[in-house]
């Protein structure tokens, strides 16, 4: 079962966003570049999940990612974090826009049985070029005895919040064109 949560830092010394920092891809521009993002190279299910918030059909552009394990006494913990942002807007325009948001992705996540782990949706202050607003940050993670235990469980979770992410639009609510 999924554990989904939302949060805020948007206060003095939290981190940013920083979209297009000096190793971004433009995966919607260029999706055969995919594998230059490490993270993606050593996990297959991450290339998926960014390929497809980043397609021609989504409603959402990351801007970075991030993947790690960490070991405990008889089980591995796999994480990562992908920032999103609006594609039609490239940040949100308010706080109160990206919490609605993070609300809605922990709300459908949250109890969902097809998947096990956690997500956390963080809206912080993102800066995209020009544009200076806010993101989401989404975390993902996933225990199993093995890392490849945790690496299905992981894969599962990167499924379920691909299905949520688009099945609406950040920006009004309403089904992604």
């Amino acid at each position: 079962m999924i554990d989904a949560d939302w949060s805020v830092e948007i206060g003095g010394g939290a981190a940013a966003i920083e979209a297009f920092w000096t190793g971004f891809v433009d995966l919607r521009k260029e999706p055969e570049r995919i594998a230059e993002i490490g993270e993606a190279a050593q996990f297959a299910p991450l290339a998926r999940m960014l390929l497809a918030l980043n397609g021609s059909v989504s409603c959402w552009w990351t801007s970075k990612c991030d993947l790690w394990e960490e070991s405990e006494d008889a089980s591995t913990r796999l994480a990562c974090y992908v920032d999103l942002l609006p594609f039609e807007e490239k940040v949100f325009g308010s706080w109160l826009k990206a919490e609605t948001v993070s609300r809605r992705v922990a709300s459908a996540l949250d109890g969902n049985a097809a998947a096990t782990g956690s997500v956390e949706a963080v809206v912080r202050i993102a800066v995209a070029g020009e544009a200076e607003g806010f993101g989401i940050t989404l975390y993902l993670s996933a225990d199993g005895a093995t890392r490849e235990a945790a690496g299905v469980a992981l894969a599962g979770l990167m499924e379920q919040a691909v299905v949520v992410l688009g099945s609406f639009s950040p920006i009004d609510g309403q089904a992604c064109p």
